[in-house]
């Protein structure tokens, strides 16, 4: 069975992750703005209001028409303007003594700062000539009432919170968490502070994944390790579709061993769309589906499961949730070489750093094996090198973020 091009595996999840959302659209919550934090708006928002409601100073100085300034000099303060007052129409021929954020009173069509200001006994002299209109910030400058400000699926962080509070909004609407059953496959695994037998290991996966997936705003069911049986395999299937999953994640057992049964099992109760894919590290990577039910299955070494993961599984996550959300690439000169292409597309963890000169150059982790978790822990990201090409100091590299 040939393996499948990762653009490919791309396309059918996001396409396969549209029609389950499509299917079964997730309900939305209201919350207070700081509990919205993290979490993906569930409609469109359109501006109630003027970003300022009204003109207003964007200096301390002085405000007045210009046609005043221009006709005589000095003149009178008549009113004093603090943020937060509301002003009186500006008597002609005369200034009001304002300050920045404060209402231009009627009447008034300039701002200039104090600086460029005398006053004495009330009265002011400009020290330069004014321009018309300087240091006034307009009725809805920043946003204008009617307007769609943020799109619906935006993931909310601090700006986009200060951006709803300055819009008058106490509460937003976000899309309901998707609960994700979390299922590591292996007789091997025993759990973190158990003593190791021999051939036994710790399972990080399910710490990795659970992580990740909380990053996501995913609400994780983290269940038992499953026995490297037919039988268990699908009973715990089938138990992560009893307990309300709206996705399975399995790591593990999904290639063609004799001790793998992710992919009998699915075959067995519900249908595979997709297997293998060629992509390094990982390779055997699942789509399939029970009772309507979406599952993902992961390789089964860790660096493979964080590599495949941020690679394969968060673009069908986020589009499960409504998530606009697009990963950030950047091209980056590489400081190192490969001269020995590979027959998948690989992704190597790689840092950041500078060279002699100081430009920015990606440096490749020395263990890129499958199983090296601590290189996850080194790397701010993924370097992307296609299949068949090798890699040239200074060569533009596709770098893709992670921290």
């Amino acid at each position: 069975m040939a393996l499948m091009s990762v653009d490919e595996a791309l396309e059918r999840l996001v396409s396969a992750a549209k029609a389950y959302r499509a299917a079964r659209p997730l309900p939305y919550e209201s919350l207070p703005l700081l509990a919205a934090q993290g979490r993906i708006l569930a409609n469109d928002v359109i501006a109630p209001v003027n970003v300022p409601p009204a003109r207003n100073s964007a200096m301390d100085g002085y405000a007045f028409r210009l046609a005043d300034v221009i006709s005589s000099s000095p003149l009178r303060v008549s009113q004093r303007i603090p943020a937060g007052t509301a002003p009186t129409p500006l008597e002609p021929g005369t200034v009001a003594r304002i300050f920045t954020g404060a209402v231009i009173p009627d009447g008034a069509d300039t701002v200039e700062m104090q600086e460029n200001c005398d006053e004495k006994e009330g009265h002011v002299t400009f020290l330069q000539p004014p321009r018309l209109g300087a240091h006034i910030r307009a009725a809805g400058e920043d946003i204008t009432q009617g307007i769609q400000v943020l799109n619906a699926g935006t993931r909310l962080g601090p700006a986009h919170l200060g951006l709803l509070a300055s819009l008058g909004l106490p509460e937003v609407n976000v899309v309901a968490p998707i609960k994700v059953a979390l299922l590591c496959t292996g007789d091997e695994l025993v759990n973190p502070g158990t003593e190791l037998k021999p051939g036994q290991l710790y399972n990080s996966n399910a710490t990795l994944l659970t992580a990740l997936l909380k990053q996501q705003g995913c609400d994780v069911l983290q269940l038992p390790s499953v026995a490297d049986t037919v039988a268990d395999t699908e009973q715990a299937f089938r138990h992560a579709i009893s307990v309300g999953a709206d996705l399975v994640v399995t790591t593990g057992g999904v290639s063609v061993g004799e001790e793998d049964h992710v992919r009998t099992a699915l075959l067995r109760l519900g249908q595979l769309a997709l297997w293998k894919v060629a992509i390094k590290p990982g390779k055997p990577i699942a789509l399939g589906e029970i009772d309507g039910v979406p599952v993902i299955g992961l390789p089964g070494n860790p660096q493979s499961v964080w590599v495949t993961y941020q690679v394969l599984a968060l673009p069908f996550i986020r589009c499960l949730q409504g998530d606009i959300t697009l990963p950030v690439m950047l091209r980056v000169p590489a400081g190192f070489e490969r001269t020995q292409p590979q027959g998948r597309r690989e992704y190597l963890r790689v840092q950041i750093g500078v060279d002699e000169q100081g430009i920015q150059q990606l440096l490749a982790h020395p263990q890129q094996g499958s199983g090296v978790l601590s290189s996850a822990t080194w790397a701010h990201g993924l370097a992307l090198v296609e299949a068949g090409d090798t890699v040239k100091m200074g060569q533009l590299l596709p770098f893709y973020p992670l921290k």
